[in-house]
């Protein structure tokens, strides 16, 4: 008689290796990983959205806020919101290679707004606003290498490079829904918060 280790197949019609097929191990068998639907789906999409733009629970709860009482479609206001982010819109313009980066260069105050310092990463910035690298940073080494790496991403058309040399940009209008890159369904959010 021979002897099999655990976990090792036993090459025998009843072997339970074979039984079992394609489903993962467990007493659940393939019921155990559905996809979520309903709430697990909505607050799924909520948690992507917050970890997308680098946000804690409260301050997307009052971002949601703001965008149900301005005028229009609450999802497409609630993404408007957060693409206006000073912090996003550092990453959008290409100064920095990921949002969290944008993050701690306005931290370190390594851009301004119109001329002045800004230090908080959710400023919100308006359209005409001019949003530069003060002259301090320009030979930051990061900054110059996501600059020059950030041409193959793409640039949203509501925003535009006044001054490649003195990284300047400005924003000229506000973000479009069909312009957010991201695969959000912000109507799942909507649906979440209006329980």
């Amino acid at each position: 008689m021979k002897l099999y280790l655990k976990g090792e197949k036993c090459y025998k019609p009843s072997c339970p290796i074979e039984k079992r097929g394609p489903n993962p191990p467990g007493q659940h068998g393939p019921n155990a990983r559905r996809k979520p639907i309903g709430y697990g789906e909505q607050l799924r999409e909520k948690q992507r959205v917050k970890r997308i733009y680098n946000l804690l629970e409260t301050q997307f709860r009052n971002y949601f806020e703001k965008a149900s009482q301005q005028k229009g479609v609450t999802g497409e206001n609630l993404l408007a919101l957060l693409e206006r982010r000073l912090d996003n819109v550092i990453f959008r313009l290409g100064f920095a290679m990921s949002r969290r980066q944008a993050r701690q260069f306005v931290r370190h105050g390594h851009v301004s707004v119109n001329g002045r310092k800004v230090d908080i990463p959710s400023f919100q910035v308006r359209i005409g606003d001019e949003v530069a690298v003060r002259d301090k940073s320009l030979t930051n080494a990061h900054i110059q290498n996501a600059f020059q790496t950030s041409g193959g991403r793409g640039r949203p058309t509501w925003l535009e490079i006044v001054n490649a040399d003195k990284l300047v940009g400005r924003v000229i209008a506000q973000p479009r829904r069909d312009e957010i890159d991201q695969n959000i369904n912000e109507q799942l959010i909507v649906e979440l918060y209006s329980k």
